[in-house]
């Protein structure tokens, strides 16, 4: 073959349409278009060719080049490394802990650590902290640094898949691997980058599930595949869930053009559709729960986060503190401990500190931790304190009092205004009161009240005991209930949890449990109980409570927070670093991202117009690339519209990363209008639209090279950082950074590390 076929040939391997006419049969009453893609379809928009293969060969080297350099600077710990190293070492030792995450993208980074030896003796617990030589973080980032570089090459392959041609799928893949937020979230120990490649292959396998008829082992295997690749995402964070709903909305999609298809019988069709659900639905369930299982069973010693959870949960736990073999029966003469079941904060609590205000009486808290602080000796309520000589049972409707024996003072309620919640009239103070020989007052007197739905069956719905028996205190005077939330008290309540006197709020925050009970008066051989450990579908469920909780929790401003509004137009970013006259900062490649929101909103107007045409009667999309350029970017949209509309419900603290899972499927929409600029608006000129997309490339080139100190946290002067800064938002402080770069050869890197940041989840 000649040199010049050859070169022909290459040309038109890497320019072939990709797009088909759609398949639009006459039925007995109407046109219908044919649900099932031709034969041909999946063969021009696979990569099968070796000039493709290079071209993606070449496109892995450029991405790998990028998202691997220097991964060992800084070689301090970076944002939320503080959070997710900690997380890999904690599973290396076992010990548990609480997050608002799923485990597994935290589990792979604690997999890799492992497989080199690290034992977890390092806790990346400071921001800009050095990390020592044992800890494997630059092997932990390459985790991540793969999984960016992998999601460049799934955009192409999903560009490819769904109709783009192979030099546009290219050029769109190479500003992705430019893209500044993407190249920095993916060289860091987070948990972003594993979770939008987790992403951007369950999209890819579905596109290629759509190419293929269906029941052919082909649709079967890329159908399976997507299922996988959603459990992985979900099982990352619960971002992927969107990712899960974005496929299920096409689903019904596609089940639209089924049932339109009169070739195709309806019962078929159904059947067809409960298969995909089940295959869709069921395998990321599977995965999920697998996950949890593996976090579990790998998290299996008492840690940190068990405070958060339930006796009942803790005891699962190896070396854990939650008391054991205790008195059932509590009755006067015990001396016991009170949980609150309703929060976290643990055990009614004093100690010999008093209130700054109200009352100036000694302090009532709740306390997480065993101490003897949390004490209290029962007796009723007419009863002086040498006069109890006997065990009585305590049964619903007992009126009684509660002594702190280590500072001889009761459970005392009374008109005052609690010290923090001061602006409630529905709670008044609690506090302890009384001193040595005094035998109390009226307002000492709690009225005890047994929940028996929330309280075992059996006698523990007669009589309080312990472990078993829930129930309320009211106060016999004022009629409020013992009442906690969770509103901490100040330093000088050393942070422990407020307790009031409630007249409304949650009943389940005026719930109580006794833990810990010892009674002199009942026999050697009274009968003993525990706590019975949770199952691991217990543990599943109220660990997904906890998750729930505490990420709706997370409320505190930040000072990097942004609001959703303001995340397409990159108002502003997150300082990830900042030491040595260097800083690295989360930021968008504006040009991409502009570009990105700019064409959504042009889509909007276009797609309102062309409905206005409609209805006047005039035809729209007659050309076969506008038919698949519609529908591929509406599918894309959609995927944007359901990873970013939550994030507008949430009262959480938010991050500008929170869009990035949004942002790859506007990328996505923005290479289909690449690709119709060349396809159709410049179709009898397409040097002049490659022309166009060459230069849009090089525009993210130049801002992703002006911007890489940024990124790679690598010197600048203070006059190129004030140039970059377009927005007021970009607000990393250019007055860290030297004059010259001549001046950055005197600093000494070796300097012990001072964190200039702060992490968020």
């Amino acid at each position: 073959m000649s040199a010049l076929n050859e070169k022909r040939l290459k040309s038109e391997e890497l320019n072939q349409d990709p797009v088909v006419d759609l398949d639009i049969k006459q039925g007995p009453s109407r046109p219908y278009v044919s649900s099932e893609p031709p034969e041909k379809l999946s063969k021009l928009r696979t990569v099968h060719t070796k000039n493709e293969r290079l071209l993606v060969a070449t496109l892995a080297i450029i991405t790998g080049a990028v998202r691997l350099y220097n991964l060992s600077w800084p070689n301090s710990v970076i944002f939320d490394e503080v959070h997710f190293g900690k997380f890999a070492s904690y599973y290396i030792r076992n010990n548990f802990f609480m997050d608002v995450h799923p485990p597994l993208a935290k589990m792979m980074f604690a997999w890799i650590a492992s497989l080199v030896g690290f034992e977890g003796d390092f806790d990346f617990d400071t921001i800009g902290k050095a990390i020592p030589a044992n800890a494997p973080y630059v092997l932990m980032r390459s985790l991540a640094a793969t999984s960016g570089a992998l999601t460049v090459i799934m955009l192409y392959f999903t560009l490819r898949a769904s109709g783009v041609r192979v030099w546009i799928a290219f050029a769109s893949a190479l500003c992705f691997a430019l893209e500044n937020s993407y190249v920095t979230i993916s060289r860091y120990i987070l948990l972003d980058a594993p979770l939008i490649f987790f992403i951007s292959a369950s999209v890819y396998c579905f596109k290629r599930y759509e190419l293929y008829p269906s029941g052919t082992c082909q649709s079967l295997k890329y159908l399976v595949a997507t299922g996988i690749c959603l459990g992985l995402a979900s099982s990352a964070k619960w971002v992927g869930l969107f990712t899960v709903a974005w496929v299920g909305v096409l689903c019904l999609w596609r089940l639209w053009f089924f049932i339109g298809d009169l070739s195709k019988p309806v019962c078929s069709t159904f059947k067809i559709a409960a298969a995909k659900g089940s295959i869709l639905l069921g395998i990321p369930v599977l995965l999920y729960t697998f996950f949890f299982y593996l976090h579990f069973q790998t998290l299996d010693k008492d840690g940190e986060g068990a405070g958060f959870f339930s006796p009942e949960f803790r005891t699962s736990l190896k070396g854990n503190t939650i008391p054991q073999n205790v008195m059932a029966e509590v009755g006067t003469g015990s001396i016991i401990t009170l949980r609150h079941t309703g929060t976290m904060g643990g055990y009614l609590h004093s100690h010999p500190h008093d209130f700054p205000a109200g009352s100036q009486q000694q302090q009532i808290t709740l306390y997480p931790h065993l101490d003897a602080n949390n004490e209290w000796y029962v007796m009723l309520y007419d009863q002086p304190n040498s006069t109890v000589t006997s065990f009585e049972n305590l049964t619903d409707g007992t009126k009684i009092r509660l002594l702190h024996p280590l500072t001889s003072r009761r459970l005392h309620s009374h008109d005052h205004k609690p010290p923090v919640s001061e602006n409630s009239d529905w709670q008044k103070e609690v506090s302890c009161y009384g001193f040595e020989g005094f035998d109390g007052d009226a307002n000492d007197d709690w009225v005890i009240e047994i929940d028996k739905e929330a309280s075992a069956p059996g006698p523990a719905q007669e009589r309080v005991r312990a472990l078993e028996t829930k129930f309320r205190l009211r106060h016999a005077m004022m009629n409020c209930y013992l009442f906690s939330h969770e509103i901490k008290l100040p330093k000088w309540g050393y942070d422990q949890q407020e307790v009031t006197c409630a007249y409304s709020g949650l009943p389940s925050l005026t719930l109580w449990a006794v833990e810990q009970s010892y009674n002199e008066f009942l026999p050697e051989d009274t009968e003993i109980i525990s706590y019975k450990p949770s199952s691991f579908w217990q543990k599943l469920v109220e660990y997904h409570e906890k998750m729930w909780h505490i990420n709706n929790n997370l409320v505190d401003s930040h000072v990097y927070e942004s609001m959703p509004s303001s995340w397409p137009f990159l108002m502003r970013g997150i300082g990830y670093w900042s030491q040595h006259y260097r800083h690295v900062y989360l930021l968008g490649n504006a040009i991409l991202w502009w570009s990105v929101t700019a064409f959504i909103f042009i889509f909007g107007l276009v797609a309102v117009a062309e409905l206005v045409a409609w209805q006047l009667g005039k035809p729209i999309l007659q050309d076969s690339r506008l038919v698949n350029f519609h529908i591929q970017v509406i599918q894309y949209l959609l995927g944007y519209a359901i990873h970013l509309a939550p994030s507008f419900l949430m009262q959480r603290q938010m991050f500008l990363h929170h869009y990035l899972p949004a942002y790859y499927f506007g990328i996505l929409a923005f290479g289909h209008a690449l690709d119709i600029l060349v396809t159709y608006v410049f179709r009898r000129q397409r040097t002049v639209g490659y022309i166009i997309v060459g230069a849009f490339v090089l525009s993210c080139l130049y801002f992703f090279k002006n911007y890489s100190p940024i990124i790679y946290g690598l010197p600048w002067t203070k006059q190129l950082c004030e140039k970059s800064q377009w927005l007021s938002g970009w607000d990393y402080s250019c007055a860290n950074y030297l004059n010259t770069y001549e001046e950055y050869s005197t600093v000494d890197l070796n300097e012990g590390l001072i964190p200039e940041a702060t992490a968020a989840l």
